[in-house]
């Protein structure tokens, strides 16, 4: 498993491009992910710092930022198999946010493990498309 970004959750998505862009990161790939109610940048190079913003107050992103404010929101590693990986992650124990793949951004199938098994951070996993 190699570190595929950091994503760290924003109020401006604008405001925190514009920001990484001074500091000499450059914008790589900007989507809206409407199945997960977030519109996200990923700047710099592998492994990137995806900037992440709710587009719903109810979003998981919102609620994270209400509740703690801006900052990192999750680490994400790639897998060669997200199926494989979700299992060999619940046979060791971990908790499952997601049982199953689920669209991310860049068209990779992604799953979250709960922070709670992680020292309290949240984990993405990213399989990326072929």
């Amino acid at each position: 498993m190699k570190l595929h970004h950091i994503g760290v959750a924003v109020k401006d998505l604008d405001e925190a491009i514009a920001r990484h862009e001074k500091f000499g990161l450059k914008l790589a790939h900007r989507e809206r992910v409407d199945s997960q109610q977030v519109e996200v940048a990923f700047v710099g190079e592998r492994p990137w710092i995806e900037l992440l913003v709710g587009t719903d107050p109810q979003s998981g992103v919102s609620q994270f930022i209400d509740k703690r404010g801006p900052g990192q929101h999750h680490l994400a590693f790639a897998v060669p198999s997200i199926i494989d990986e979700l299992k060999r992650q619940q046979a060791s124990g971990a908790e499952l946010i997601d049982k199953a793949a689920r669209s991310g951004a860049w068209g990779h199938r992604v799953a979250f493990l709960h922070p709670k098994d992680q020292g309290g951070v949240l984990i993405e996993l990213v399989e990326e498309a072929c």
